[in-house]
């Protein structure tokens, strides 16, 4: 017998709940700051083919790749077939579906009555994977094998056993052996909960059940995607963005241009005006990609819309191979969030024109993130991402120090890390002004201070937006650039924002500037009283 409407919505909402429960599985169970803190990390339920069907509430540039990353998996490195009872997989393989090697993927079947009725998953950001620099974002690797780790699709835990020659494997080459397997193993324990929650199901249920309810689940978002795209005109909008450069080729910008073609409920994005890849890691594979133009599809679509691989059905993708969008080994991606960052600008650019009245201003786009390897007694080590002000929307302001499009990140308290770090936070607060002008303003970017209090430690940024400031749309104004500066002994220098292992000493202080969000509409319109409120705040 077909299952009812109410149902459906049973299972739906159970599976939710089944990847939200995973997500607090792995927040409370996690070691390093990145992870627990920051909450750089993800989880999702999957059918038995690898689509999506249900996320929790975590980071849009892994949930909207995870599918892709489990289906190539499928395809092409560890087919249907191979994948038993208690078998887990992990990779954090750029070229296998992965993004950048400190995101570990992990995979579990979920089997009922002998047969898969689906997958678990989560991927976590983790302090370290090895590499030219502590936190493996190096910002001059010129190839991947340059940037830590790789770990191809292996079983991690093969009929629930654990494979302690992986295990080892992983503990030798990395700088935090026991917060990443901490982690790992807080990854695991997260599969673990999801699977007994889809088992709960399908004991109630059945298999045939489960198996049906997921293709009607994927339907109902792909008619809420369609839906969404036949509600705007049809035609081609494009636009373009740019990156300040890859960190080696310096000064020399790289473009991301979008043409967004509606074609009644159809999108077909095509990227290959974007430029060539580039020597340093400012490259993406389309896992990253996809995710960015997936996401910002379905940014335009009602609040209802229920969030699955549903979605992506009406959507294509043209990015043709060695472009910095869709770049080929071996060459390096530490940074591609940077490029998913401002490849989502370039789409919201391009969406504007097609609907206007929803699509706000650029956010900060960019994740500025910073890396301490302070040298002590022993060497720590610390990962910050931070972020920026959100642009100013069609009938309100941008929102101060807001994390915005790629990532759903939170800050780490200033007491834990001076709790567990030599370093001292001297400021932390609104950068002033950083907004871009306009009927509504566009949010605040934040000032960070981090003070060295070792001996010695060494100093790695990956950042960008120093060059190309976050565009305002309908007449609004640019948002202020970012800035990263050194002050030693009284005297400030500039930081360059892609610099690895730079060594600092105790006293030297760090400031970093973010970028706050651009304007929307002409600053001429904005009304008095709000004029007044800025002054009030000292947002001006």
């Amino acid at each position: 017998m077909s299952l009812g409407p109410i149902e459906i919505e049973v299972i739906r909402n159970a599976l939710n709940a089944a990847a939200a429960e995973m997500d607090v599985t792995v927040w409370r169970t996690s070691r390093s700051t990145i992870v627990r803190e920051l909450l750089d990390y993800s989880t999702a339920v999957f059918d038995a083919e690898g689509w999506n069907l249900a996320q929790s509430a975590r980071i849009p540039g892994h949930l909207n790749s995870m599918s892709h990353a489990l289906r190539e998996l499928l395809a092409h490195h560890v087919p249907s077939g191979e994948w038993g009872e208690g078998d887990v997989v992990i990779t954090n393989d750029p070229y296998c579906g992965g993004q950048h090697l400190p995101d570990i993927l992990a995979f579990k079947a979920v089997f009922h009555e002998g047969r898969r009725i689906a997958f678990v998953g989560t991927l976590c950001h983790h302090i370290d994977v090895g590499g030219l620099a502590a936190g493996s974002y190096a910002a001059k690797a010129t190839e991947i094998f340059q940037e830590g780790l790789r770990i191809p699709p292996v079983k991690i835990i093969a009929k629930g056993v654990r494979n302690d020659g992986v295990w080892a494997m992983i503990r030798q080459n990395i700088r935090k052996p026991d917060l990443l397997l901490g982690d790992l193993s807080s990854q695991l324990a997260s599969l673990d909960v999801g699977a007994t929650a889809i088992l709960r199901l399908a004991r109630r249920y059945g298999a045939d059940a489960m198996l049906e309810a997921g293709n009607r689940i994927l339907a109902m978002s792909e008619a809420g995607m369609r839906a969404a795209i036949a509600r705007m005109p049809d035609g081609t909008y494009e636009f373009e963005d740019f990156l300040d450069d890859d960190g080696i080729a310096l000064g020399v910008p790289i473009r991301l241009h979008v043409a967004v073609t509606i074609t009644g409920d159809t999108a077909s994005v095509d990227l290959s005006g974007c430029g060539p890849q580039v020597a340093g890691p400012t490259n993406a594979t389309l896992a990253s990609t996809n995710a960015a133009v997936m996401f910002s599809l379905m940014c335009c679509a009602d609040p209802s819309l229920h969030m699955s691989a549903g979605c992506y059905r009406p959507i294509s993708v043209v990015a043709p191979e060695g472009l910095v969008v869709n770049a080929r080994h071996p060459a390096p991606v530490a940074h591609r969030v940077a490029v998913t960052h401002r490849l989502l600008n370039a789409m919201m650019g391009a969406l504007h024109q097609a609907v206007p009245d929803i699509i706000p201003a650029a956010y900060y786009g960019n994740s500025y993130v910073t890396t301490f390897q302070t040298v002590a007694e022993t060497r720590e080590v610390l990962v910050e991402i931070e972020i920026g002000g959100s642009g100013g929307h069609p009938a309100k302001d941008g929102v101060n120090a807001y994390a915005s499009g790629m990532h759903n990140n939170s800050n780490i308290p200033i007491e834990m890390i001076e709790a567990q770090m030599p370093l001292t936070i001297m400021r932390y607060g609104l950068r002033n002004g950083s907004g871009g002008a306009g009927r509504f303003r566009g949010g605040l970017g934040l000032i960070r201070e981090w003070r060295i209090d070792s001996p010695a430690c060494f100093f790695t940024s990956n950042m960008d937006r120093f060059d190309h400031a976050p565009y305002g749309l309908a007449g609004g104004g640019p948002a202020a650039k970012g800035a990263l500066v050194l002050r030693r002994d009284g005297v400030e220098s500039p930081i360059p924002p892609k610099t690895d292992n730079l060594p600092l000493r105790a006293g030297d202080v760090v400031r970093l500037e973010t970028s706050g969000g651009g304007g929307f509409g002409p600053p001429a319109e904005r009304t008095p009283e709000a004029a007044a409120h800025d002054a009030a705040m000292g947002y001006l």
